[in-house]
């Protein structure tokens, strides 16, 4: 087994570029957290992880992070993602992702809900929520992403 993460931040970006791929890596850049090796985890905050405005970590580190992503070629069309961390004081945290076909609030409203829901069906308090969005209009090839990456 892992070790358990105690660390973690709330991050977001967007990027053009002339592929799906390259355009992901660019929103990845954007965010951040471009120079490193994600693996993708799902939803559950460790129990006293603190908050990092930013990611900790060396190039070509492996990151676990709770991501969503979204890639658009449609000229014209606006494209989001939201990352939230929602946070408990005597319990586990949760993490929500959502990418849509359009503006960051609807994606940062998404995640609100989910994160209530997600507390609700776990009898937790939810303390406090921590939710980060971006959006972008297509030109050529578009990528939007948010991510929750945890470290040690």
């Amino acid at each position: 087994m892992l070790p358990t993460p105690n660390k973690f931040s709330v991050v977001a970006g967007s990027a053009e570029g002339e592929t799906r791929l390259t355009a992901f890596d660019k929103a990845l850049l954007d965010a951040g957290i471009g120079n490193l090796n994600l693996i993708r985890v799902s939803s559950v905050l460790p129990p006293g992880c603190e908050y990092s405005p930013k990611v900790e970590a060396a190039p070509g580190s492996l990151l676990p992070a709770a991501y969503g992503a979204l890639v658009s070629d449609e000229q014209g069309e606006t494209i989001a993602a939201a990352i939230g961390v929602g946070l408990s004081l005597d319990a586990q945290g949760m993490i929500y992702e959502y990418s849509c076909k359009g503006g960051r609030e609807e994606a940062e409203e998404a995640v609100a809900r989910m994160l209530r829901e997600a507390f609700a069906a776990r009898g937790l308090r939810l303390q406090r929520s921590l939710i980060k969005g971006v959006e972008r209009r297509v030109e050529r090839v578009a990528c939007v992403v948010a991510a929750a990456p945890l470290w040690y």
